[in-house]
């Protein structure tokens, strides 16, 4: 009887030796930070009676200031809503000028360039420069998500573009399509099901985000839950916390609802 062929777990790195110089490598690095960064576990250990008497006063939560809660879940709503719509408009010629099979060289780097600054920087970060020149309020944070989903947007679909197979691209450049005709019926059929993808998949994000920028001033129920904390009114904060909660779990709902649409 043939013996069958021992099955061997792949590899990353086959020398036994370099592997586990590395391994060990990286537990001395672990303990070499963990050193340098200077934590006072006295502090640390003082913390945990502070975060058991945080957590006895938030419950039971506290309802019955619901109009002011569901007027900052509307508000988050409201913002992850217009931020994606806005977004995704913005995308499209970004993300168009992006693509190297398709831009000139002066705008695909021009394009990259807005792409790459635009993403550099965090959502709290972009909400805190906002704020400081519109005040505080949801206009900051609508401008916060919409510069965060134009560049995510933009550089999925830029990417999406650029790995379409050449010979498609070339075909229709080969029967005399103008630039728009050319987007029309050959990268618009291909690119759209991702670019829908990726913009459903935003929203959810900016329904989550929208819960955090507000935290910095930016509006929606994050601003009410940094003044309820401010205020030391932990059992309205729980109640805030479990509206966000409720608040994500429906936009992933939706979202995998509309992806599952999509296939």
């Amino acid at each position: 009887m043939k013996k069958l062929p021992e099955w061997h777990r792949i590899r990353i790195i086959d020398n036994p030796v370099i592997r586990q110089a590395l391994v060990i490598a990286g537990i001395i690095y672990l303990f070499w930070s963990m050193s340098s960064l200077d934590i006072d576990w006295v502090r640390v250990g003082k913390g945990f009676p502070r975060a058991a008497n945080i957590l006895a006063h938030m419950f039971p939560p506290d309802f019955s200031r619901w109009q002011l809660l569901l007027r900052g879940t509307i508000e988050s709503v409201q913002m992850a809503l217009a931020a994606s719509f806005f977004g995704m408009i913005l995308a499209i010629p970004v993300g168009i000028c992006g693509a190297t099979n398709l831009a000139p060289k002066p705008i695909y780097l021009a394009a990259r360039a807005v792409i790459i600054l635009s993403r550099t920087f965090h959502e709290i970060i972009i909400a805190i420069f906002f704020v400081k020149i519109f005040g505080f309020g949801p206009v900051a944070g609508v401008l916060t998500l919409t510069v965060a989903s134009t560049s995510f947007i933009s550089k999925m679909l830029a990417e999406d573009i650029e790995n379409m197979p050449s010979g498609q691209l070339e075909a229709v450049r080969a029967t005399g399509a103008g630039f728009f005709q050319f987007l029309n019926y050959c990268i618009s059929p291909q690119a759209l099901p991702r670019y829908l993808g990726v913009s459903i998949y935003r929203l959810d994000a900016n329904i989550r985000h929208s819960t955090v920028v507000g935290i910095v001033g930016a509006g929606g129920i994050g601003q009410v839950l940094a003044a309820s904390f401010s205020r030391y009114d932990y059992d309205f904060s729980m109640a805030i916390l479990l509206t966000i909660m409720s608040l994500v779990f429906l936009g992933e709902f939706f979202s995998n609802w509309v992806r599952s649409q999509l296939r």
